[in-house]
């Protein structure tokens, strides 16, 4: 096997800020403990949580790499002890709490999976975070059946895009909200069954309208504030909301007396902080369940762009100006 070096490039950043902060420079390559595999890696998606981080509002959890990153792709070079489910050379992707904007990772080999078959290194990099959340959130959270309405805010993000297709993949009648006509179109392109623009539409009144009035079985909200009040009032008899984040803020004036007469449940998480165990178990149903639409081409990542690793600032400034449609994917 080549000898790997001892210092790598990465990301780092001396104080939260702006997308300015973010810088190459040379850490260690790190070494995998007990169950853990080195990766090397060939492309690392950007997501919003990274955003957070570089501002200052999203720390990794204890123990975690300070590194900016949660997901990636790329070469098994290395094994720590205990370490057997991936040979050397297998190629894989993965989800950390973080380290993947650099051109090495080490991850617990139970929080990654094979890069589906059919798919470039740079796509496999662009699925964990996004496919991992809307598994977790739509269907054993959200509880996601065959038939019912589902309306995802923000169809056009990573994770609007994974979970549109997931869900009509699995049966559901599929709405999505986007701000804009061009990000409508992408969404009925993906699967949508119906695209709301949130700017001129009210998305209450034309998803009621899309359900004959019924309102929608499961909502998958990253807006917060308003929205909160205004999915109660949306959401069918017994439907269910689930939150992920809170981009117009986690307060807001809410009429609860909508959560008792429709006997709504209202839930969230995030995925980050949760244990090895935690996200193995979801990561097991995703090859059970999802790796086989991937590999017959039956949903897959949307690439809006791609930057080289030390154009992350980059990466940032276009995540931060919302005109993309799907991930944004750094390369090694």
């Amino acid at each position: 096997m080549t000898a790997l070096p001892e210092t790598m490039t990465a990301i780092g950043m001396a104080a939260p800020g702006g997308p300015e902060v973010l810088r190459p420079e040379t850490r260690p390559v790190p070494k995998p403990g007990p169950g853990q595999i080195l990766v090397a890696i060939a492309a690392a998606g950007v997501n919003r949580p990274d955003v957070l981080q570089r501002q200052g509002g999203y720390n990794p959890p204890p123990g975690a790499s300070d590194i900016p990153g949660l997901e990636f792709a790329g070469t098994v070079v290395a094994q720590g002890e205990g370490a057997g489910r991936f040979a050397i050379g297998s190629t894989v992707c993965a989800l950390v709490a973080g380290g993947g904007y650099a051109e090495y990772a080490v991850v617990d080999e139970r929080n990654a999976l094979p890069a589906p078959k059919g798919l470039t290194l740079t796509q496999a990099g662009a699925i964990p975070e996004t496919f991992f959340t809307v598994w977790t959130n739509v269907f054993q959270r959200g509880r996601l059946q065959a038939g019912e309405s589902f309306l995802v805010h923000g169809g056009s993000s990573g994770i609007g895009t994974t979970a549109i297709q997931l869900a009509k993949a699995f049966g559901a009648t599929v709405i999505a909200t986007a701000g804009s006509d061009d990000k409508c179109t992408a969404c009925r392109e993906l699967g949508a069954d119906h695209a709301i623009n949130y700017r001129t539409e009210d998305f209450v009144a034309a998803a009621k309208a899309a359900t004959g009035g019924r309102g929608t079985d499961l909502i998958l909200d990253m807006v917060g504030g308003d929205y909160i009040d205004r999915n109660y009032e949306l959401a069918a008899d017994q439907g269910r909301i689930v939150q992920i984040a809170f981009l117009n803020g986690p307060k807001a004036t809410v009429n609860f007396s909508r959560l008792m007469l429709k006997r709504l449940s209202h839930t969230g998480s995030t995925l980050r902080p949760r244990t090895v165990v935690e996200k193995a178990a979801i990561a097991a149903e995703l090859q059970a369940k999802v790796w086989p639409l991937l590999e017959a081409g039956r949903c897959k990542p949307l690439i809006h762009a791609t930057f080289p690793l030390a154009q992350a600032a980059e990466a940032h400034r276009l995540m931060e100006s919302s005109t993309h449609i799907g991930k944004i994917v750094l390369t090694v």
